[in-house]
Order: structure tokens, then C-alpha cells, then sequence
């Protein structure tokens, strides 16, 4: 056999040890592997057992916060004035839904959807995360219910849930004493962390605002609890495992009485202006009257832009709660006052008497009084009954801005009251000192003669009117305002008073109070007011009073018809009855409406005839009947 040496002579052994060499790495490296996993496994199992079961659990279950009913709020005799009911809303959440404005389309097919839904619903994604669930849709019929059930499955990330809403069946009459509750915006969310109180607050969209929904947020909104909700593939609730009830807020009983604040806002008409009753004797709020107002159930579920609009430049400013921040020149309301703090500091007697020209020259001046050739001789009582400018131009001028400021300080004006609801205005009080802070400019002596009939820089609050009258129809006993009566806990219906609060003794003379006091049933008897008293059942006490809203010029006459409407004069009026046991005081502002006696005054007659008597006027009898 020939040699050929192109073929080559397969070295078998080697071959087979080769394979034998591979076959025992891949065993081995299949061996690592399985080893691998084995660790991996027993590592899942055993080590991160509880990790992992957790993690799968919560993919099972939901832990939901339970949030709690808002307490009610009554007044005194058990009126509701806010309440809760459950509803049905249909819901998003953006970060579910492919196309929200599609899926809102599609869905207006099925249930109605109005474009004030659709407005409210983008403020609200403006204001949201993606996360969260927003109503579209509230208060849906059991049809609609039933409507969307049915094609459920075309919407993904829609859902229906039950919630509870906030009613204000009084509709604007409470609206700014007992204000209303909104979404829970940032700012809230950053100061509820700060306070400790966030987590109180899963799941909770709405907080209060104004009024007492906000300055008694701590009491109406209760005690969250947690629900733990077994979910299936979609996250749809199957069953609740464990639940920890939440405990419902605390109601509120108020001293205020429904009856007596609708008819006193009846009485205002389409008037601007703002009431307050008190009871004198404990600072209880009987009445608290801004007009005009709105309708806290606009908020309930998100306010619209084109609403909140309308509110916000109407230039009405319904927004405004003119009895707790509107400020307000007092007018010849200041007068009685200015008698008091000349009695106290010595610088006029009941007796003393000046000469009335009609008029007050100072310097190059002349502070005119309304009747144009005076009063004649006028002493304190009579300055009061007939409400003469000129003599307390003079004791103005005779005490100085700053024994003013300081006795007017005691009764109050200048500086918060102190009431239980948020956002009070503390007026202005001027004097020196308040002129050089605000201003940068010293006080000139001149300034000081408008401020006796109350002009000038003055400017206060109704609520401080009212306050000031109180004071003086008790005798000089000053109570801080409080619109609560009790705190009710819905669980053991125990009730915790609102006690009244008296404040520091003014150590006013009970004598110089009672001349006062004669003066102000004098107004009432013969004075100012007499004709709107005229055959009243009870002897009461008062004093007009008219503010001007602009300067008029010196030599100028001030002629109501020539003055555009909301430059006219503002009319004012206080007092309480009845004179001998005063059982209510009030103040009333009509803006724009000119003297206290013809705008004002009527209004405190049928407060107090409602009050006082049980009567309403006819007008709202016939009104009432239809």
C-alpha cells in the first residue's frame, strides 16, 4: 500500500479525552448554575420570606384610609345650617386613563356631562397629581349608576365611588359665619405637616375655609380610620378584611338663631351692609349679617373657574364678610362714646352746655354742623338725642387725639375682639403714634376735630359697634364675642359649653354709664330715631349715625342725588333693648344708603320686634304664606 500524505489519522484516544474534559466543564458549570439557583431560591424562601410576602400581599391587599363624617352644625334651636349626606361620583385617575379628554367624551354618551363638570374637573387636574381620583361627575341617579356598570370595561382607570358631601341647606343667610370647606390645596397640606396632623388627613380631599368650618376645623373634622380591602387582577375592591372605624367630628350648637338672621337679612333687601346681635350679657351672637353673601355649596365640590369669577369681580364683593373685616367710619354712633370718655376723664359734666351756631371754626376752618343754624344751647343729653357735630367738635378739640385713642382702646376699637371665626379686621384707632407709623408725618391739631363725630381716619369693624354698645348696655361689663354655644361629641353626647368670657374690667363710673344709657332711650324716646320707635312695646336705646364715604369740599353742601350710588353716605345705627334689662345689642350698617334713621334704624325695629316680641313685619309674613 502506497503512502499518501494528504490523509491525516484521527488520534481517537485524544479525541475521547477531549470530550470527556468538556462534557465534565459543562457539568460542572450546569452543576454551578442549578447550585446557583438553589442558593437564589433558598434566599427567596427562607431569608426574604417575610419581604416578599409582604410585597405580594400588597398586591392583594389595599390599605385604605377611612375618612371621618364632619361634624354637624346647629343654631340654638336646632336648626341644621351644614350637614353630610353620602353620594355616588363617577371618577378618574389621569394616570390610568389613556386620553382623559377622550374617556370624558366617551363617557358624557353614557352619563351627562355638563360643561360645568368639565371646567370644575380641569381646575382640579390642574390643581392634583396623576395619582389621585377626581370626580367628573357627582351625585349620579341610580340609572346612571347603572348605565356605566354595564360598560365599565371600555374605561380604564374610571371608576364610581361613594363619597360624602358638605350641605349648607341655608344656602347664602350663614354664609360667611359658617363658610365652607374646600380641596385641601398646598400651602394647607405644608402647614397640616408642620402641625403633625397630615396623616389625620388620608384620604381626606377637603378642609374648612372660612367662617367655622375653619376656625373650628380641629373640632368638625374627627379621626381618621383604616380600612384593609382585598383587591383582585384591576384593582377593584372584592372584600374589606380589617377595618379601624374612623371616629366623625364633633357637632356645633351656635347662639345664633336662624329665624332672626333670616329676617334681619330680609330686611336689608338688595342693600349692601352688614348686622351683629349680641347678647350683652354673655357676648353670645345672635345675628350675624353680611350682605350680600353666597352660596357655600359652590365650593363643595370644587368651585368653577367662570363661578369663581363672577364672585370675585363682582363689585358687590359678596366674598367680603363686611361684619368681621369691613371698616367702616362710625359716624355719630361715635358720639356716645366720645360723651363717655368726657365724662371719665373729667373734661365735660352732664350739665355744661355750649352755644351751637352751627357751626365749629378752627383756625381757617369751619366744621359745619347738619343744621345749618345750630342747636342752640346744647348740653350732653341733648347733644346725644339731637346728635349736634358742633359739641363734639369742641370736646374733640378739647381733649386731644390721644385721650381719645386711649379711652376708646378700652372699649375695644382699634383692636381685634377677639370671636371665635378667623379673618377679623382690628380697625383703626388713630392717634399720634399710629399717624407717625403709618404715615411718617406728625398729627396735626386740626385732624383731631373731625374724629369727635367720628370721621377722620376712624374706621371699624360692625362687629367692634356692636361690641361697644354691649359694653355700655351692661352696665360697662365687657364680654368677648363667641358665636359657639357647646361642642357636641357624637359618641357620648357629652357637651362642652363655649363659656362666656368677661374681660378686664373697664372701671368705668356706673353713674357717668347711666347718663349715657338716658341719652341713648332719649334718641329712641324723642330724638333721631323717635318715629321709627314710635308705639314699639319695649323702651329700647339708639343712636343714628351717617359716614361719609368721600371729602366734600369746604363751602361745598353734600346733595345725595348729585353723588354717584357708592359715594353716597353711609348709614349706621346701634342699640339695644330692652333699655331697663338689655337682652340684645346690635349694630347695622346700610352702605350707601345715607342717614342712620331712615335706612338703618328700621332694620334694628324689626330685629328687635322678632326678637323682643315674636313678631315679623308684615311684608315677610305674606312672604312666608306664599
Amino acid at each position: 500500500m502506497l503512502f499518501n500524505p494528504g490523509i491525516e489519522f484521527r488520534d481517537a484516544q485524544r479525541e475521547e479525552q477531549q470530550f470527556k474534559v468538556r462534557l465534565a466543564v459543562m457539568s460542572g458549570f450546569v452543576l454551578v448554575m442549578f447550585a446557583l439557583l438553589l442558593v437564589r431560591f433558598a434566599y427567596l424562601q427562607v431569608l426574604q420570606h417575610d419581604h416578599y410576602h409582604t410585597l405580594a400581599e400588597a398586591n392583594r391587599i389595599s390599605v385604605v384610609p377611612a375618612p371621618p363624617g364632619r361634624g354637624v352644625i346647629f343654631d340654638r334651636n336646632g336648626v341644621q345650617l351644614a350637614f353630610n349626606y353620602t353620594a355616588h361620583t363617577l371618577e378618574i385617575t389621569p394616570g390610568k386613563a389613556m386620553d382623559v379628554n377622550g374617556t370624558i367624551d366617551r363617557l358624557a354618551e353614557i352619563v351627562e356631562i355638563t360643561p360645568r363638570d368639565r371646567r370644575r374637573f380641569r381646575q382640579l387636574l390642574e390643581e392634583s397629581k396623576s395619582f389621585e381620583s377626581l370626580p367628573v361627575r357627582s351625585r349620579l341617579a341610580d340609572d346612571e349608576i347603572a348605565r356605566f356598570a354595564a360598560h365599565r370595561y371600555r374605561f380604564p382607570g374610571v371608576d364610581i365611588k361613594a363619597r360624602l358631601f358638605r350641605q349648607y341647606p341655608q344656602g347664602e343667610l350663614f354664609s360667611h359665619v359658617i363658610g365652607y370647606i374646600g380641596r385641601i390645596n398646598k400651602k394647607e397640606i405644608e402647614k397640616l405637616e408642620t402641625d403633625g396632623d397630615l396623616a389625620n388627613y388620608r384620604g381626606t380631599d377637603y378642609i374648612g375655609k372660612m367662617g367655622l368650618e375653619q376656625s373650628y376645623e380641629n373640632v368638625l373634622h374627627g379621626t381618621t380610620g383604616v380600612e384593609q380591602v382585598e383587591i383582585d387582577s384591576a384593582g377593584r375592591a372584592v372584600r374589606v378584611l380589617s377595618r379601624i372605624p374612623p371616629t366623625s367630628g364633633s357637632n356645633l350648637a351656635l347662639k345664633l338663631d336662624a329665624g332672626l338672621q333670616a329676617l334681619a337679612d330680609k330686611a336689608f333687601g338688595n342693600r349692601r351692609g352688614a348686622l351683629v346681635a349680641l347678647d350683652p350679657q354673655t357676648g353670645g351672637v345672635l345675628a350675624f349679617v353680611s350682605k350680600p353673601g353666597f352660596d357655600p355649596n359652590l365650593f363643595v365640590e370644587g368651585i368653577d373657574p367662570q363661578s369663581w369669577s363672577e364672585l370675585r369681580n363682582s363689585p358687590d364683593r359678596p366674598m367680603l364678610n363686611r361684619a368681621l373685616a369691613g371698616t367702616y367710619p362710625p359716624g355719630s354712633t361715635f358720639k356716645p362714646f366720645m360723651a363717655l370718655a368726657a365724662l371719665t376723664s373729667g373734661k365735660r359734666t352732664p350739665q355744661q352746655a355750649i352755644s351751637d351756631p352751627g357751626y365749629f371754626q378752627f383756625g381757617n376752618h369751619r366744621f359745619r354742623d347738619d343744621a345749618e343754624f345750630g342747636h342752640g344751647s346744647v348740653d350732653m343729653y341733648k347733644s346725644i338725642v339731637v346728635s349736634c357735630d358742633t359739641y363734639y367738635y369742641v370736646l374733640a378739640n378739647d381733649m386731644g387725639i390721644d385721650a381719645i385713642a386711649r379711652f376708646m382702646t378700652r372699649l375695644g376699637f382699634g383692636s381685634r375682639t377677639g370671636i371665635d371665626l378667623t379673618g377679623e379686621s382690628a380697625g383703626i384707632l388713630p392717634s399720634q403714634e399710629w399717624k407717625m407709623q403709618r404715615f411718617k408725618q406728625k398729627w396735626f391739631a386740626g385732624e383731631t376735630v373731625s374724629i369727635g363725630i367720628g370721621q377722620g381716619y376712624n374706621s371699624y369693624t360692625p362687629l367692634q359697634l356692636a361690641s361697644a354698645i354691649a359694653t355700655v348696655a351692661n352696665d360697662g361689663v365687657m364680654f368677648r364675642p363667641h358665636v359657639v354655644d357647646y361642642v357636641e361629641d357624637v359618641r357620648t353626647k357629652v357637651r362642652t359649653p363655649v363659656e362666656p368670657k368677661p374681660l378686664p374690667s373697664l372701671e368705668l363710673n356706673p353713674e357717668h354709664i347711666d347718663i349715657i344709657k338716658k341719652a341713648l332711650v332719649g334718641v329712641n324716646k324723642e330724638g333721631t330715631s323717635a318715629s321709627v320707635f314710635a308705639g314699639a312695646e319695649y323702651v329700647s336705646a339708639g343712636k343714628t349715625g351717617t359716614s361719609q364715604v368721600i371729602a366734600i369740599k369746604q363751602g361745598e353742601k353734600y346733595v345725595e342725588s348729585r353723588v354717584q350710588e357708592r359715594f353716597r353716605d353711609h348709614a349706621l345705627f346701634i342699640a339695644y333693648a330692652p333699655a331697663e334689662k338689655p337682652t340684645i345689642a346690635l349694630a347695622v350698617i346700610v352702605e350707601n344708603a345715607g342717614f342712620g334713621a331712615r335706612a338703618a334704624a328700621p332694620i334694628a325695629r324689626q330685629v328687635f320686634d322678632y326678637y323682643l316680641l315674636g313678631k315679623e313685619p308684615a311684608a315677610a309674613k305674606e312672604a312666608a304664606s306664599k
